[in-house]
């Protein structure tokens, strides 16, 4: 996947994520307002998003440093299967 510091800034990411929507069911647990709610949901969605591209651009940089190693074929094939990837992201994001 990513070099070992991306992979950490990723989980670092991801960990804080996971203490946000923690705090989320709290708060809807609590009976905290609609707005403060929703607020705090835009808010992890904004840091999914952020998350999801540093896990792109680590992945870009794999398939094009593999696709650089290998014969025309396969590299051709390299491509297609990070274009389906990027294209099923972009329809969930």
């Amino acid at each position: 996947m990513e070099s070992g510091r991306q992979k950490k800034e990723i989980l670092m990411r991801l960990k804080r994520i996971e203490g946000q929507l923690r705090g989320v069911q709290r708060m809807v647990e609590q009976g905290v307002s609609c707005s403060d709610i929703l607020t705090q949901v835009a808010a992890a969605t904004a840091a999914m998003k952020k998350a999801g591209m540093a896990i792109v651009e680590g992945y870009m940089e794999e398939c094009l440093e593999k696709s650089r190693q290998e014969t025309a074929p396969k590299r051709t094939e390299t491509l297609r299967e990070f274009q389906k990837a990027m294209a099923r992201y972009m329809d969930w994001a």
